[in-house]
């Protein structure tokens, strides 16, 4: 029987590409994570995009959560809490450690997993340890699904300031003096380990920086100004993360710039400057979040200053093997050079933050950024690169 006259059954459309937006964590960044996420969650192109919210709470469960960003805001100087937008409180959400199967399921105790359907992407849109840091980027690489942002190595070298600066001074960017204290040395012989850091003040000057080695967004920072404040912001520090890391000051002015990758490569934003707040001894984290110190975009400087940090920031970005976004730190002395302070994998996406915002100012709106990162991670291949 021939079928040339019989009706074609419709073609099916296309499925659009689902994207699980994963946020909170086990982080001192769990709130600041749940902003960044509410920002992407309503800017994300929902005509383009099927978007799948997943939670992490502070203890680590996964969960699925309202789809209601205007929730995920700084409230009465508080950040939100992934707990308060669970929809489920009993059950977790689990991704299979199977490249062959992309489905996520919805897991109850004494009940039968439910399927929730294939995710193609996931925006990991966590801070810090557990999630920035590369441990979630190596489960995401054991499941085969794309996924925004840098991959395991980048992502670990760009979470540990010691490593990151090692390797940035490895390919000749100009790193400021600083000092490390690992946690055995501190445990073998606090006094010894102290009068390395006196004796590193002694040679650079106060103040010092008291960070943890491991951590974001400001979080356990400390300015000392002398030997009577040391002790109390080492153990600031040492609450976020054993290893610690003692920064000298470096006059200058805080200048950041984003790099974003295109299809032809990474290219830099123009450059944005952080003055120094008013109200705050440096740019922490109420300055950042809380009080909303403003940046000035772009920065004030020179042609040959704007193409010169520009270039840095994609330099930083090749040498610690990033992909997808990176925002890239720099402080520029008063002899005109610029030293990197530091590269973060995943910068804040809040509406206030600065990588966005340096973007709108070359010419990508926030929405388009957001795309671009999708289409980034969809064209990236999983496995080793």
């Amino acid at each position: 029987m021939s079928t040339e006259n019989l009706p074609q059954s419709p073609e099916q459309p296309a499925r659009k590409p689902r994207v699980a937006v994963v946020f909170g964590g086990r982080s001192s960044e769990h709130g600041i994570s749940m902003v960044t996420a509410g920002a992407v969650l309503t800017a994300i192109d929902r005509t383009k995009y099927d978007v799948l919210p997943i939670g992490i709470t502070r203890e680590g469960r996964w969960v699925l959560t309202a789809d209601e960003p205007e929730r995920m805001a700084i409230a009465d100087r508080r950040t939100p809490e992934v707990a308060d937008l669970a929809e489920e409180h009993e059950g977790g959400v689990v991704l299979p450690v199977d490249p062959t199967n992309r489905e996520v399921v919805y897991s109850e105790p004494g009940s039968v997993p439910k399927a929730l359907g294939e995710v193609d992407v996931v925006f990991p849109v966590l801070h810090g340890p557990y999630g920035e840091d590369g441990t979630l980027q190596g489960l995401l690489e054991l499941s085969g699904v794309p996924y925004v942002g840098s991959g395991v190595l980048a992502s670990a070298v760009g979470q540990d300031k010691e490593y990151m600066k090692r390797i940035l001074a490895s390919y000749g960017l100009k790193v400021g003096p600083y000092l490390v204290i690992r946690p055995r040395e501190w445990a073998r012989d606090e006094s010894a380990a102290r009068k390395r850091i006196v004796d590193f003040a002694g040679e650079h000057g106060w103040p010092l920086f008291v960070k943890p080695a491991r951590a974001g967004s400001s979080i356990g920072i400390t300015k000392v100004d002398g030997l009577a404040g040391l002790d109390e912001a080492i153990a600031e520090a040492q609450r976020h993360d054993p290893k610690i890391l003692i920064e000298a000051a470096v006059r200058g002015r805080e200048i950041e710039c984003g790099v974003l990758e295109f299809e032809d490569g990474p290219r830099a934003s123009v450059p944005a400057e952080i003055p120094p707040p008013d109200a705050h001894a440096y740019y922490d984290f109420e300055a950042k979040y809380i009080d909303s110190t403003p940046g000035v975009v772009p920065a004030p400087l020179t042609e040959e200053q704007t193409a010169e940090v520009r270039r840095l920031a994609v330099e930083a970005f090749e040498a610690t093997s990033c992909e997808g976004l990176v925002r890239a730190d720099f402080f520029l002395t008063e002899d005109g050079e610029f030293v990197i302070n530091e590269i973060n994998t995943m910068p804040g996406f809040t509406p206030i933050s600065m990588y966005p915002q340096m973007w709108q100012a070359t010419g990508v709106s926030y929405p388009e950024l957001i795309d671009r990162l999708v289409r980034a991670a969809l064209r990236r291949p999983t496995g080793l690169r």
